[in-house]
């Protein structure tokens, strides 16, 4: 079933610009897997949200959860290096991935469906608590749990194909064989203190290295989203993402260990729990 749930992933994926008739925004994509009763899905309450949902409230037959990452081609964040404002393409690319993610779940869903499973998925974006900006279901960190990359500096998830691109899930009643994993660290200020230019990037201050004002950096999303009305809803930023060691890489995986001390000793799981 794993080989299968990847294969349709990949093949949707690299048709999905053909069938829409769009042009094409994304790499290939990378795929992983949680086990739905890993206790660590409780743990995402103590990072920032009690009201964050476990895999059974989205699926009460939930035995396994399946996290993919779309990596946008190097053409869409380099567009979006310079200037206070999000470029029109970063902006463009957020609303066809978010359609894209709702498109692939309802054919994953239809698919593990017609195999003789149960599937269901929380929406791509827009899920979060409008107070707190807090998400109520957390691709990134349920990302995270299935071991698709760590957090960076700038609360992104940080994958082999770096963090310049938009995470899906999706929980199935299908069993895929998988250990809970702790990704290992991907981002250099938490592996050796060499980076930290994310903060840098950020443009109104919304990220420190010590803290991160998630209302101020929804501001300026918001911001974004204004200034791009013609095209959508493309409340965005990515910034901080973007003219990085790790925008589309893992910067850390041809590195040797971290030393003892350095600033990824630190509990930084708390991440952003918004889906900015």
């Amino acid at each position: 079933m794993e080989l299968l749930i990847r294969e349709w992933i990949q093949q949707y994926v690299a048709d999905y610009p053909g069938q829409k008739a769009l042009e094409n925004c994304w790499q290939s994509p990378l795929t992983a897997f949680a086990p739905a009763e890993d206790p660590r899905f409780h743990h995402i309450k103590n990072w920032g949200q009690p009201k964050h949902q476990l895999p059974s409230d989205l699926l009460p037959e939930a035995r396994t959860v399946v996290a993919y990452f779309l990596p946008f081609l190097p053409v869409i964040p380099h567009s979006n290096r310079n200037g206070r404002l999000a470029s029109r393409e970063w902006g463009r690319a957020y609303l066809l991935t978010n359609q894209l993610i709702a498109d692939l779940n309802l054919f994953l869903k239809d698919q593990l469906e017609q195999a003789g499973f149960k599937a269901a998925f929380a929406q791509a974006t827009h899920n979060f608590d409008e107070t707190t900006l807090m998400s109520v279901w957390s691709h990134r960190h349920v990302a995270y749990l299935a071991g698709l990359g760590n957090f960076g500096l700038n609360n992104m998830l940080i994958t082999e194909k770096g963090c310049c691109g938009r995470v899906g899930t999706l929980v199935t009643s299908a069993l895929v064989t998988c250990q809970p994993m702790t990704p290992a660290e991907t981002c250099l200020y938490r592996y050796n203190g060499s980076c930290g230019l994310c903060v840098q990037r950020c443009v109104n201050g919304s990220l420190t290295l010590d803290a991160f004002d998630r209302h101020r950096c929804y501001e300026m999303c918001l911001e974004n989203a204004s200034a791009l009305s013609s095209m959508g809803l493309a409340d965005v930023c990515g910034k901080c993402t973007v003219g990085l060691p790790c925008s589309g890489v893992n910067p850390t995986s041809r590195l040797t260990p971290s030393p003892a001390g350095s600033p990824d000793a630190r509990n930084h799981k708390e991440g952003s729990l918004n889906e900015l």
